[in-house]
């Protein structure tokens, strides 16, 4: 069974079991689970159900690996650049993305 999700503007295809990272929220620093309720789409091997645009009584349970406050985790750094051509005009800067990283615990469909 798996299910397609909406978080923030992503969508992410997740399983029980599965470690994913989020888009980070506002969450309480000792919280254990986070409910995520926009369910786009359901499957098991025989039934599948649509959302129009979500299911409604759907939800998925998620945990942390340890606490809320060290499930935050950062991505890959970025450096994107801006140039004016002709201009002898550069710069670069750095970015690097903070994510949420939970485990699917429990699907309700």
């Amino acid at each position: 069974m798996y299910v397609i999700i909406e978080q923030g503007a992503k969508q992410y295809k997740v399983a029980e079991g599965d470690c994913i990272n989020i888009d980070l929220t506002d969450v309480s620093p000792n919280a254990k689970t986070i409910e995520l309720d926009k369910v786009l789409f359901v499957s098991d091997d025989e039934k599948v159900k649509i959302g129009t645009p979500y299911l409604k009584g759907a939800k998925v349970t998620a945990s942390f690996k340890t606490t809320a406050q060290d499930a935050v985790v950062k991505g890959k750094k970025l450096y994107p650049m801006y140039l004016r051509r002709r201009k002898h005009s550069r710069k670069r800067i750095g970015h690097r993305q903070k994510y949420l990283q939970v485990v699917i615990d429990k699907i309700k469909a």
